[in-house]
This record gives C-alpha cells, sequence and structure tokens, in this order.
C-alpha cells in the first residue's frame, strides 16, 4: 500500500521537544503520552501540530492507541538511513559536526516515517518501525553509542528539525538505563516528563535519571540548555487517603521518604533553588488508578469528555497547565492563573482598551504581589505592587482605597529591603491619607501607623517608633480588648521593637504574654502562636536562657514537622535553631560567671562579644525564621579552652556569615541594622586585620546598595580615625 505523503510547512516559531520517560513499565506512560498529545492537537481550534515519536522500540506499543493509522517505517527505519547517510561521509576532514548532522538529515526525507492518526486534529505518530520478520535483527544491529560517536549532533539537530514543523514533539521513551534512553531524555527534549509510580524502585529510578541529564546539561558545551522537570504520578489509587499521602508526603516510622519531598529537593539541587515546594502542583497532578482504562489502550479523553474533577481528562489538562505553559513544578496554580489573567489584560490594552483593562490589571498584579510577599518573593512583589499602584493612581487618584492599599503593601516590602527613605514617605501619605478620610483611630489607620513605627524603628529611630507604637497599642486596647487578634499582634509588634533597643526583659515578657493568648485563642500549633513560640525562643536565647529556649524550638519543630512536612523550609528553619540551641547548652552555662570573673582586657574583650552576640540576634527573623542564631555561638564557646582572641575571632566570623546571608537573601533592612552596630567593634584595638578588612568590605556593600553616600562617608571617616587618630584629609589640613 503506498503512503499517504505529508508536506508539513515550518513554523513560524520553533516548538518544542517533550520526553516521557520511566523507569519500570506498567506506569501508564504511553497511556499518558498519547492523552496529552491528543489534548494538545485540540487546542486552538483544533490546530496545533502534534507528533508521536515511539521511541520504545523493545517493547513498542503507542501505535495500538490510533488503530486506523497507516503502517509504515519509523524510528528505527530513519536512524538506519542516517547510519548510511554517514557512512557515505566517513573521512571527510575538518568538517564541522552540527554541519554534517544537518548534511545528513537534509538527505533524508523525514515525512516518509510520519503518518497521520487524527483527521479532526494536526496530530501525528512516528512509529517504531515496520514490524515485519527483519524487526527484531535489524533493532539488534543498531548501535545508538556508535551513531552518536560518529556525530554527536545528529540527534539534536534531529530534534531542532522536527521542532521547526511541530509546535509539540511528545517522545516516549524506553524505560530502564539504557543507550536510547539516554539519548530521549538527555539530548532530545527541552522537558522531561518522569512518569512514576509509588514506590522505591520507579522512584530510585526516576530520580538517577533526573540527576544524570541535568548534570549532562551542566557539564557539556555543547548542551547548555535548559531542561525543564515534571514528575507526573500515575496510578495512584483515589480510595486509599492513609497510603496516598503517606507515598505523598512520607511516614518515618515506616521507611517511606515520600514522593514530593524527594522531588523538591532533587529540583532544588538541580536548579540552585533555595527552596521548591510543589504542594500546589501535586494537589492537582495525580493520575488515579481507574477501572475503564485498567484493559486495552483506550483514550481518556475521548471516554469521559465531561472532565470533572474525578476524571482522568481533568488531570490531564491540569498538568497542561504547567506543561505548555512552560510554567516551573514548583509554581502555584495561583501563580500560574494570575499569570495567564495579568497577560490576557496586557494584550487587551494593547489592542486599544486601556482604561477598561487597567483596574482588573491593577486587581491582579496587586493579587500576585501578595501572593508573592507569602511566598517570600520580596522583589517580584516589590514590582507587582509598583506597578498596581501606578496603575490606581493613574486611573483612581492618589487617596482612593484601593491605591493606598497598594501604597502600604509596597512600603512594607521596601522596608524589608532595606529602602527605609522609601518606605517611610509611602508610610507618611497612606497614615496621611488614612487619617483625613477615616479618622485617626480607624482600625486602618492604626495599621497604617503600626506601618510607619516599623520603619522609623529600622532607621534607627527607635523613641519615636516606640511612641507611636504604645499610642497605637493604646486605641486597641480601648477598641478590641486586650485579646483581640488585632491587639495581640501590635503587642508581638512592640516586643519585637523592644528587643531592637536591647530591653530584653521587657521583650520577654510581652512575647510571654501574646504567645498565652494566642494558645488559648487559636492553639497550640496555629501559624501564629508558632511565631511567638519562634520569637519568644529567640529573645530567651540571647538571655542564655537556653533550656526555655530548646523546649519552644523542639515544640515549632514538631509542629511543623507533622504538619508541613521535614522537608519544607520554614520547619528546615526551625531546625537549625533548635540545633545551634542545643549545640550552646554544653558551654553556656559558665558563660556569664566567666565574663564577671575575667577582668582588664579580657573582660572588655567578652563584653565586645556579648555586644555583637546580641546585635546577631536582632537579625533573626520574628516569624519564620530563616537565619540560624549565629549570634549565640560565642556564647557556647566561652567554656571552652579556647584563647580569648580566638573566640572573638570566631564571633566576627559568624556574625559576618550572617550580614552576608542577609544580602544575599536582599534583607537590607536588617542587614543595614546589623551593619550599623558592627562598625564600633569592627574598628576597635585586637581586631584581626583580615576580619576588618572582611568587615569594612561588607559595611560598604550595605551602604553602597541602600545608595547611602552620607553612611559611606561617615564609614571612611570612622576608619581612618581608629586606624590613624584623624580622619582623611586632617595631615593635609595640618600642613
Amino acid at each position: 500500500m503506498e503512503l499517504t505523503r505529508l508536506s508539513l510547512p515550518p513554523l513560524t516559531a520553533p516548538g518544542e521537544v517533550v520526553t516521557f520517560y520511566s523507569y519500570k513499565g506498567g506506569t501508564g506512560r504511553t497511556m499518558a503520552l498519547s492523552n496529552i498529545a491528543v489534548l494538545l492537537a485540540k487546542r486552538q481550534n483544533a490546530t496545533v501540530p502534534t507528533l508521536m515519536i515511539d521511541w520504545d522500540l523493545e517493547a513498542p506499543g503507542l501505535h495500538h492507541y490510533f488503530p486506523q493509522h497507516e503502517e509504515g517505517p519509523g524510528v528505527l527505519e530513519f536512524f538506519e538511513a542516517c547510519g548510511e547517510q554517514l557512512q557515505r561521509r566517513r573521512g571527510r576532514v575538518g568538517q564541522d559536526d552540527a554541519e554534517l548532522a544537518r548534511q545528513v538529515l537534509a538527505a533524508i526525507d523525514w515525512e516518509q516515517y510520519v503518518c497521520r492518526v487524527d483527521q479532526s486534529s494536526p496530530l501525528y505518530l512516528m512509529r517504531a518501525g515496520r514490524f515485519d520478520a527483519s524487526y527484531g535483527e535489524r533493532l539488534a544491529a543498531m548501535h545508538w553509542d556508535k551513531l552518536f560517536d560518529a556525530c554527536p549532533a545528529l540527534f539534536r539537530c534531529f530534534a531542532d528539525n522536527l521542532a521547526r514543523h511541530f509546535r509539540y514533539v511528545l517522545v516516549d521513551s524506553r524505560t530502564g538505563r539504557t543507550d536510547s534512553a539516554g539519548i530521549c531524555t538527555t539530548l532530545l527534549p527541552r522537558k522531561l516528563v518522569v512518569v512514576f509510580t509509588p514506590n522505591r524502585q520507579s522512584l530510585e529510578g526516576v530520580q538517577a535519571l533526573v540527576t544524570r541529564a541535568a548534570a549532562y546539561r551542566r557539564s557539556h558545551e555543547d548542551e547548555q540548555r535548559q531542561l525543564l522537570v515534571y514528575p507526573l504520578p500515575s496510578r495512584i489509587e483515589m480510595g486509599d487517603s492513609e497510603q496516598r499521602a503517606q507515598w505523598r508526603r512520607g511516614d518515618a516510622a515506616r521507611g517511606i521518604a515520600g514522593y514530593q519531598p524527594l522531588f523538591e529537593e532533587l529540583l532544588r539541587d538541580c536548579y540552585g533553588l533555595q527552596y521548591a515546594l510543589m504542594d500546589s502542583y501535586f494537589d492537582e497532578v495525580q493520575l488515579q488508578q481507574t477501572k475503564t482504562f485498567a484493559y486495552g489502550e483506550q483514550l481518556a479523553v475521548r471516554i469521559d469528555q465531561g472532565g470533572d474533577r474525578f476524571s482522568l481528562t481533568r488531570t490531564f489538562e491540569a498538568f497542561l497547565e504547567w506543561l505548555a505553559g512552560g510554567y516551573f513544578p514548583w509554581q502555584s496554580s495561583r501563580e500560574i492563573h494570575l499569570l495567564a489573567a495579568i497577560g490576557e489584560a496586557r494584550q487587551a490594552i494593547e489592542d486599544g482598551s486601556p482604561r477598561a483593562q487597567s483596574l482588573p490589571l491593577a486587581r491582579d498584579l496587586s493579587r500576585l504581589g501578595e501572593l508573592y510577599r507569602r511566598e517570600g518573593k520580596a522583589g517580584q512583589a516589590v514590582h507587582c505592587f509598583e506597578e498596581s499602584m501606578t496603575l490606581r493612581q493613574r486611573v483612581l487618584g492618589e487617596d482612593h482605597v484601593d491605591t493606598l492599599y497598594s501604597k502600604s503593601s509596597l512600603a512594607a516590602l521596601l522596608r524589608q529591603q532595606g529602602k527605609l527613605d522609601e518606605a517611610e514617605f509611602l508610610d507618611e501619605c497612606v497614615v496621611e491619607a488614612r487619617a483625613r478620610q477615616l479618622g485617626a483611630e480607624h482600625l486602618d489607620t492604626l495599621a497604617a501607623r503600626a506601618g510607619l513605627a516599623a520603619t522609623l524603628a529600622l532607621q534607627g529611630k527607635s523613641g519615636a517608633a516606640l511612641a507611636i507604637q504604645d499610642e497605637v497599642l493604646d486605641a486597641y486596647l480601648r477598641l478590641l480588648g486586650g485579646e483581640h487578634l488585632l491587639t495581640l499582634e501590635c503587642k508581638a509588634a512592640r516586643a519585637e521593637l523592644l528587643s531592637l533597643r536591647g530591653e530584653l526583659d521587657a521583650a520577654r515578657d510581652v512575647q510571654q504574654q501574646v504567645l498565652a493568648a494566642r494558645q488559648r485563642l487559636l492553639g497550640a500549633e496555629h501559624p501564629d502562636t508558632l511565631r511567638s513560640k519562634t520569637a519568644l525562643a529567640h529573645t530567651l536565647a540571647r538571655l542564655c536562657q537556653f533550656e526555655a529556649a530548646r523546649g519552644l524550638f523542639g515544640a515549632v519543630v514538631e509542629a511543623r514537622s507533622r504538619r508541613l512536612g521535614a522537608a519544607h523550609p520554614d520547619t528546615r528553619a526551625a531546625r537549625r535553631q533548635l540545633d545551634e540551641v542545643l549545640r550552646q547548652l554544653g558551654g553556656a552555662a559558665g558563660a556569664r560567671e566567666l565574663c564577671q570573673e575575667l577582668d582588664g582586657p579580657d573582660y572588655s574583650a567578652l563584653a565586645q562579644m556579648a555586644e555583637l552576640d546580641e546585635v546577631a540576634g536582632l537579625v533573626a527573623e520574628p516569624t519564620e525564621a530563616a537565619t540560624p542564631l549565629a549570634g549565640l555561638a560565642p556564647l557556647g564557646q566561652l567554656g571552652g579552652g579556647a584563647d580569648p582572641a580566638a573566640r572573638r575571632a570566631e564571633m566576627f566570623e559568624r556574625t559576618l556569615d550572617t550580614l552576608q546571608h542577609l544580602l544575599d537573601q536582599a534583607e537590607l533592612g536588617r542587614a543595614r541594622v546589623l551593619a550599623d552596630r558592627l562598625r564600633a567593634p569592627l574598628l576597635r584595638p585586637g581586631v584581626a586585620p583580615r576580619l576588618r578588612r572582611r568587615g569594612l568590605a561588607a559595611l560598604r556593600t550595605v551602604y553602597q546598595l541602600l545608595d547611602d553616600q552620607d553612611a559611606l562617608l561617615s564609614l571612611q571617616e570612622d576608619e581612618a580615625l581608629a586606624l590613624y587618630g584623624r580622619p582623611f584629609g586632617a595631615g593635609l589640613a595640618q600642613r
């Protein structure tokens, strides 16, 4: 039978190659690929050209899902032809590898190896091959490694060539660790879908494969291309909620690691991320086991076309929100939907309806900014709130309630980033507008004043900040009572301010009151309660009350492990804090007694260390702390045998490490507080030159990032005065 010849024009923009891989069979990999291919081809009014390639040559099966297609040559015959073309060109000296690959592919009419399998959409298939009597023998004679050695660029150029004609090229890869599987997962794709079932064999296999593929892309000069990895859990039994939760989150008692923490850690390592939370992704993406599709080769998208939330079709469509959209699996579905809405609004504005779309765009930008703020992505949140504020100012005016919300949200983020003058300006604008519109004791006005107090505190204006905070707290007590949640939040902020001023005993007393009230009202493991425990534990640690701090940190670790999982960033941060406190208990008991016994220079050194210990504690997050208790280390080491100079050097090292951590996290507000307090100790006699150089360089970096020229000049003068006994230029003036 003569095959129908294809004529596919090139696309205006190249498509992408997606490989589906499973370490073992029985995962439903081919079924998933075929269903996703059908959904992709039907997009945009069924105009998206999609190609499926069956590269599982030892166990081909993709063609069974489309029995009406024409039989013909496929992958095996195509690369046999490539091998023949390479043989003809053997011995050509000095030929570029990529050019050789292009010549080989140009000499082969690739369209004859592809057939159309759906007459209602542009869906195509490249079979594994022609299944005649010689298929097994010919397959055994195919040596993929020799083909690669003869022309390493061949497979990459093959993928690029197909991507010029198809929007999506979906490759069904061989299982296990084979040469052909390595080609499919490492050389061909831009995106890699790893299909797995919840068992150790499957998980360990795909973990090893992803690690190898990512390492290859990073280490080979010709393969410096992005590889996006999408885990796809399959054969999930929805009727057994206990086991489903155990295998997803993990169960240490039963030795089950859990596939979500495994992939979160794997992707963090592969992409160099600080964290990669996949709760939203795995909430939506789990291919359920169903009786209907346990037998035969059936396409779910042609059976359960209703697409309700219990159907496989709905799961495939949810998965495509990440895969087809090019989003990372650690991005939440909420973020994806907001980004899509923002893109549509921007397009509508470009098409000529700016005023009608400006307010929806501003609303969605504000929502996205709030989402980023909760996720700790301060830089992205700032951009969203800045654009939202600008749009609302232009359409609604400076004092509209929505504009003021954007200003207030932006001020809080600028405060976190250390842009304190900008934050203060916005805070004052909001306070003035709220007071004029709503009155001095309206709850919105009081909240704005509390934000202004927080900014003033970071600017070093602790007296003014405390005065405002006291007025706000008095108003809350009158209006709401002592145990309203807003009152407790205000008390917690006041305690943080007292801690910033060094009034640790007073801060501890307030924090104990807030913790007791929150436990009573919200429960012992509510997020606000856990934040109170963390803040109180920090204060107790700075007061050298390590036993009490250990108990609080331990309770936080236990609660977060149970509710968030051991791999969650908040759990890991609490674990680091607990470990730090435990490390102090061996030598901290005699710290104060040692300070009192020593006299002269040694006592001054220890007093200096205690001061810096207190400073380092200021940078610890009052909520969801992510920074280790760097300032606790010196106190724990005072009882050891090291000499005072060594102890002082160690303390400086750890405090400077903390400052660098804050710079890396763009926490410029807290970095500024620590930098200002470090100036005097760094310039005192007896500090090692190496540490002084490192510390002063870090301080200059902080001031430069904040564009504070006055602070830079002042630091330069202090440095000259400390080192030379006079400011820079003083000697020249005397001459």
